[in-house]
């Protein structure tokens, strides 16, 4: 069963310098760190934003692409995780046929957000998501940083944005 999450924010982690996007299961206090690149987090931080580049972004030349070839991006899924690294997918109907295409979250999230469409994770990833391994500090619990990170507020995530 795949979950509906938001985005919840887009920070640094203070521990390594890399930027975080933060999703959000609605119906509950579940949170998941998911570690992106410098790039990705900002084609998300440009679309969080709504700022436009005098040129298209990666992003979006892939949504331009998409729409001239007739089709549409209906969901993204986070659909797995596998030795601290997050797999997803894109679900694209071209007409009467749906196509899904493999991606990076972070490459679906920021064409999640140009399409203006739900981002889904898988339960179990959602469930198992390993924080300690994926991106906790020296010192820092795979706990400690889920409690960080669930206890952040607006103010907070301003604090750290890109």
């Amino acid at each position: 069963m795949d979950i509906e999450v938001r985005i919840r924010g887009l920070m640094m982690d203070p521990a390594t310098n890399m930027p975080i996007v933060v999703l959000k299961d609605p119906a509950s206090d579940a949170v998941m760190p998911i570690w992106v690149g410098i790039f990705e987090a900002n084609a998300i931080a440009i679309e969080l934003e709504k700022m436009t580049a005098p040129r298209p972004m990666t992003h979006d030349l892939t949504r331009n692409l998409i729409h001239h070839l007739n089709a549409e991006l209906e969901r993204v899924v986070i659909t797995e995780i596998r030795e601290d690294t997050f797999f997803a997918v894109l679900w694209l109907r071209q007409g009467a046929e749906p196509m899904v295409v493999d991606a990076r979250p972070s490459d679906a999230i920021a064409l999640a957000l140009r399409f203006d469409c739900p981002i889904y994770v898988a339960q179990q990833v959602l469930q198992s998501a390993k924080l300690g391994s994926a991106g906790a500090g020296e010192g820092q619990t795979g706990e400690q940083l889920r409690n960080y990170l669930e206890g952040l507020n607006d103010e907070d995530l301003g604090r750290y944005k890109m």
